[in-house]
């Protein structure tokens, strides 16, 4: 049986929800603002110093703050309120920026009061970011998920080139000007935050002793470099980071010192950068489905590289700004296709931990690209923006074989859940009972089943069976009315949501992994098709007996945080009830059933909320 796929939903959906409008309008308004401390900073240094290593001094400014608070912030992030710490940041960056204001005015202390202000903000801002971007998965399903981060990029963006463009216009006024302005549009940001409904991601449950919070730590780390696809996103960024980092110095002082531009004109290059990211933003918003995201990412390397070494070689500033434009066009999708796949691949619970370290060792590598531009001073620019334009093919190479993101992973991927259909049954292959053995195998590839007593784990696998399947067997099929949940013992095996002639969401899973909770926990259709890569040892587990371990907390915990990030993705017709997934919605499923009698709880006070 195979039920029918409703169609991708309009690039503009996502606005339908009033919680990501607003965040939206935050993201535009507050952008717009730092934009013009960025760059006006930025000119106020160059002004005092004529330094372009002065210059990359005040951009590493915004980057030390990672390696001091970054990792902790993900930690305090996923223990907290997000909308909270979103709220608060705005309000002490507001605080920081309008000191600015003051500080540059006073001539013994302005530029290193300039640095420190700008340390304070950044340091504040290294809560907001993996606050913000762990909460927009939330606020938009997975089909939306690429649209959701294609205009939060063109607010971004968009009011970026405002913002550039003010501080140029603002340089032949009143530079202190654009740090007042600044303070405002946080002030606005946050209120807007404060009108977003409440946001329920899971928070540990255990003290943050000193103990627990390296152990958060230590897992935020090992999730991102090990997990493949996550590990190879970080590995062509680093590339891509370093020589952003390079052109981030480099720009100004070309544009004026070898390009002979103005200040306005040099506004209006970074205002026009931004313009081509939103434009590329607008592009992915409605075409992001076409290509598989590692192809875009390809796509957008290879664009950025060409452009770059275009730029080295500009006559003039005016053909500088149209291959700056056209770069920031082909940034877009490296960053929407970026985004989608951290956000698509992170654990709901360890996004703030993951994203932070992601950032943290970004912005390690921006720091030395940024270092590196103080070589400007010695060396000609033309000759370094090349070899940072050129680091950019590196990147765009190694994503052709980077596991889990190469561009023949997902071909491969694409083409077994086509050819499944035709494949031999899944019924058909030798089925036996599971045994004590085979729990143990589970509960080494996912600890929350460790904890169970004896009584518990015979209980589990009492109807459970061990199931040997080929490479390239269909295990699951859409629209299957079957409700038994799987558990990858060994092997690998491929998701897929049909779509059209195509598979979206696409999902690889190793052992450990587990899918099919979905139909399990609801009684609905199966939600997607799974085909096994390769040959695979599979624990079939009936309905009831999953059901009944959700009165054990940290299995419930995993459970439900999977269930609940899958369902986002299908926005599935047949699951009316279920469509805006909460954790009210999903209360009924946290009560214990009949059948829970047979798993007593570790703890009497263990209750379930």
């Amino acid at each position: 049986m195979t039920a029918a796929v409703a169609p991708a939903p309009s690039m503009f959906a996502v606005f339908r929800r009033r919680d990501f409008s607003l965040l939206w309008l935050a993201q535009l308004v507050s952008t717009a603002g730092s934009a013009l401390t960025d760059l006006a900073a930025g000119i106020f240094v160059y002004r005092q110093t004529g330094s372009a290593l002065a210059v990359g001094l005040t951009l590493m400014a915004t980057a030390v703050p990672s390696l001091i608070v970054g990792l902790l912030a993900g930690v305090f992030v996923d223990r907290h309120d997000r909308k909270k710490i979103m709220i608060a940041t705005c309000l002490v960056q507001a605080v920081a920026v309008s000191l600015i204001a003051i500080v540059i005015g006073i001539e013994q202390i302005a530029v290193v009061g300039l640095y420190a202000l700008i340390l304070i903000n950044a340091g504040v801002r290294q809560f907001f970011d993996p606050a913000h971007d762990s909460i927009i998965p939330e606020l938009a399903s997975d089909e939306e998920l690429a649209a959701a981060n294609s205009f939060l990029s063109i607010a971004a963006f968009g009011s970026t080139a405002i913002g550039f463009a003010g501080a140029g216009f603002l340089a032949s006024i009143d530079l202190r000007l654009a740090f007042v302005i600044d303070a405002l549009t946080f002030l606005f940001s946050a209120a807007c935050i404060a009108l977003i409904g409440k946001i329920e991601l899971p928070t540990p449950e255990e003290d943050a002793s000193v103990a627990v919070v390296v152990e958060n730590l230590r897992s935020g780390l090992s999730t991102l470099f090990g997990t493949p696809i996550l590990r190879s996103l970080f590995i062509v960024g680093s590339f891509m980071f370093f020589a952003f980092g390079l052109w981030n110095v480099l720009l100004l002082p070309f544009a004026i010192k070898v390009l002979g531009a103005t200040e306005f004109e040099y506004g209006l290059q970074e205002g026009l950068t931004s313009i081509g990211f939103v434009v590329g933003s607008f592009f992915m918003a409605r075409f992001s489905n076409r290509l598989p995201e590692p192809a875009w990412i390809f796509i957008a390397m290879c664009g950025m590289g060409v452009s770059g070494i275009l730029y080295a070689a500009s006559p003039g500033i005016a053909f500088a700004i149209v291959m700056v434009t056209i770069s920031g066009f082909f940034n877009s999708p490296a960053s929407v296709a970026r985004s989608v796949l951290l956000q698509r691949n992170t654990p709901r619970e360890m996004r703030g931990r993951v994203f932070s370290a992601f950032y943290v060792m970004r912005d390690v590598i921006f720091l030395f690209g940024m270092a590196g531009a103080g070589l400007a001073d010695v060396l000609p620019i033309r000759l370094m923006i090349v070899a940072a334009s050129s680091l950019l093919f590196v990147s765009a190479a190694f994503v052709l074989v980077a596991p889990g993101l190469s561009l023949a992973t997902w071909r491969a991927a694409t083409a077994r859940l086509r050819a499944a259909a035709s494949a031999p049954a899944f019924g058909g292959f030798p089925v036996r009972p599971a045994a004590l053995a085979d729990f143990d195998l589970l509960a080494g590839h996912l600890a929350p089943f460790a904890g169970l007593t004896a009584e518990q784990r015979s209980a589990f696998i009492r109807d459970a069976q061990i199931r040997e399947v080929p490479a390239g067997t269909q295990i699951v099929e859409h629209g299957d009315p079957a409700s038994n949940a799987y558990f990858i013992l060994d092997g690998a095996a491929t998701a897929g949501i049909p779509s059209d002639d195509t598979y979206r969401s696409l999902s690889t899973m190793g052992a450990g992994d587990f899918f099919g909770e979905i139909a399990a926990l609801t009684g609905s259709p199966r939600t997607a098709d799974v085909v096994a890569d390769t040959d695979a040892t599979l624990l079939e587990v009936p309905a009831d007996a999953l059901r009944a371990t959700m009165a054990v907390p940290e299995i419930r915990r995993l459970v439900l945080s999977t269930l609940t990030s899958r369902l986002m993705r299908t926005e599935a017709a047949d699951l009316p009830r279920l469509a805006g997934v909460d954790q009210e919605s999903l209360r009924d499923l946290r009560t214990p059933r009949p059948s829970v009698e047979a798993l007593p709880r570790t703890h009497p006070s263990e209750g379930v909320s």
